[in-house]
């Protein structure tokens, strides 16, 4: 008589526990970050010293959350807390997290639980959809995760590898190869703008574009007015990185509707069948949460001492200049680096990678050179 219910309790897709609503069971602790399973939604996130993390669920761009499911303590395994939560309208959905942190917690921690944090494996991020639209401070939370649906029809696309030494390297910014008037694309400043543009580059004789970061940033992060002209002057550049998985939304034309890791692959695909490789400018020495005075974006308010090189009275080294120094050779930093590259290679068809101040990333977790770096290692 109780077979068929053992069988069902076996199934993934079957829910073994309420919480806010929600049916939810144990989730499984890898991948991290948000994948769709049978059913549901997996949501996985390394969290340190945490005493509690909850999921918190808002319909697409609204303020105030529609849920918040605590993941029930039992759900963690060692620092990785687990969800599987079904029936979420996925298609509509952004999430975050909430960090509770111990009651005595390390001079190195930087739990803040009024805070919601982002995803730091999202492959999309909301907030920042139009270059130079001004946010909503008002916001809570601001770059906000959402789900990706990767679907794309690749049409056979392979990468090129053309031999190293036969490459003529084009460096470009995605923004401003196509932004002025001159430029004569119906789309500018964006992916699809740089596609009308490659048969200018296959005059120049250019066979690679190395791209400056596209990885999602905030350009409005350490804006500050020119105090001759009172412009407000915007990180241009975007070496501040807040989402290493997620394209950034204001270079796509598309991104109104979500749609800019798609716009991304077809500017890949037309390149490449064009005979041009791309090649990303990549910043991984440090992130857009700066020092102990800047943001918890997600890193900060996850595990601050796993992900960034810390003083041993509480502040941040600072060998990358830029604030905070990454932690690159703590295993979990190291494998959310070689993840994220090796999604960039395989989901977007990356065919390599400039490394923005790469000396940082062979540096043990007070900043001395190692002699065999783990990640340099794992990127070999």
């Amino acid at each position: 008589m109780n077979a068929p219910r053992l069988l069902r309790d076996r199934i993934d897709s079957f829910p073994t526990d309420n919480v806010a609503g929600y049916g939810v069971r144990p989730g499984r602790t890898s991948p991290f970050g948000a994948t769709l399973v049978p059913g549901g939604v997996n949501f996985a996130v390394y969290a340190g010293n945490a005493t509690s993390v909850s999921v918190v669920l808002y319909k697409l761009g609204e303020n105030d959350p529609i849920a918040e499911i605590a993941i029930p303590t039992d759900y963690r395994v060692g620092r990785v807390w687990a969800i599987t939560v079904f029936g979420l309208e996925y298609e509509d959905l952004e999430y975050g997290f909430r960090v509770y942190g111990p009651e005595n917690p390390d001079i190195n921690d930087r739990y803040d639980p009024t805070v919601v944090l982002s995803d730091p494996y999202a492959k999309v991020l909301g907030g920042r959809e139009e270059w130079g639209k001004l946010p909503d401070y008002d916001r809570k939370y601001q770059h906000r995760a959402r789900l990706a649906f990767e679907d794309f029809d690749w049409e056979g696309d392979r990468p090129l590898r053309l031999p190293t030494e036969d490459l003529v390297v084009y460096e470009a910014h995605v923004r401003g190869f196509t932004r002025h008037p001159s430029s004569g694309v119906a789309n500018p400043g964006t992916y699809a703008g740089l596609v009308e543009k490659i048969p200018y580059l296959q005059r120049l004789g250019v066979n690679c574009i190395e791209l400056l970061p596209v990885f999602e940033f905030d350009e409005f992060g350490n804006s500050r007015l020119n105090p001759e002209t009172g412009e407000l002057l915007l990180n241009y550049w975007g070496y501040n990185t807040v989402g290493f998985f997620a394209p950034k939304a204001g270079y796509a034309a598309t991104s109104r509707f979500g749609m800019q890791g798609d716009e991304f692959k077809n500017m890949v695909k037309a390149l490449h069948a064009a005979g041009i490789e791309v090649m990303l400018d990549v910043v991984f020495n440090h992130t857009a949460e700066g020092n102990e005075l800047g943001p918890s974006i997600s890193f900060r308010g996850l595990d601050n001492q796993t992900y960034y090189m810390m003083t041993p009275d509480g502040y941040y080294w600072n060998f990358s200049g830029t604030g905070n120094t990454v932690n690159s050779n703590n295993p979990i930093t190291r494998d959310f680096i070689v993840s994220c590259l090796r999604y960039w290679a395989s989901e977007y068809h990356i065919d390599g990678f400039r490394f923005d101040l790469a000396a940082v990333l062979d540096r043990d977790e007070n900043g001395v050179p190692l002699a065999n770096p783990p990640l340099i290692q794992a990127l070999a």
